[in-house]
């Protein structure tokens, strides 16, 4: 299996947008905390938080596919190529069967609506409560990229409620606040 440095090299040689990669940086934070939780392969579960949105940037309209292909060839495990593909299932049919392909997906939006709710407080993602992430939730104008129907189903996704799932998440970022740029101060 590829190691995390191999795989952050392969993000810096696909993904020049400092935005993309922090967010996929954040999903790989929320992957790995619900690896740890789940007893599960933590470095795994974390290569396809870490990689989920390779593509993104330079083949949007293909997107997983070119990055499934570049990591298949690479010898990323299929676990990591089957939660790529099913978290765009709308896209590539592969629905999220496995705890790895349910947590990519419920963590993969709910990142970026924590991360535009952290950027806008004072003291950043240090104080931030569910409460907070819920309520900007509701204004569509805000962080408008979110799609709110995902996010309210990303819990139901993991098997937690949603103000349980938010709170997990914000703390799995809270750990790499400086690398993301959540802290204020």
């Amino acid at each position: 299996m590829p190691s995390r440095d191999e795989a952050l090299a392969l993000l810096h040689e696909w993904v020049d947008n400092q935005n993309l990669r922090k967010h996929m940086l954040s999903v790989e934070a929320a992957v790995r905390r619900y690896a740890r939780e789940a007893g599960e392969d933590e470095e795994l579960w974390g290569l396809a938080g870490l990689l989920h949105d390779l593509d993104w940037e330079k083949h949007p309209e293909e997107h997983p596919l070119r990055a499934v292909e570049a990591l298949r060839e690479r010898g990323y495990p299929e676990e990591v190529v089957h939660a790529i593909l099913a978290h765009r299932s709308e896209f590539t049919g592969v629905e999220p069967e496995s705890p790895l392909d349910r947590t990519l997906v419920a963590c993969d939006e709910i990142t970026g609506l924590i991360t535009a709710t952290a950027l806008v407080r004072p003291n950043g993602i240090d104080d931030l409560k569910p409460k907070s992430v819920k309520k900007k939730m509701r204004d569509s104008a805000f962080a408008a990229g979110v799609d709110r129907e995902s996010v309210r189903t990303s819990g139901e996704m993991i098997g937690l409620d949603l103000d349980q799932h938010i709170a997990n998440v914000i703390a799995a970022m809270r750990e790499i606040g400086d690398e993301l740029g959540l802290r204020k101060g």
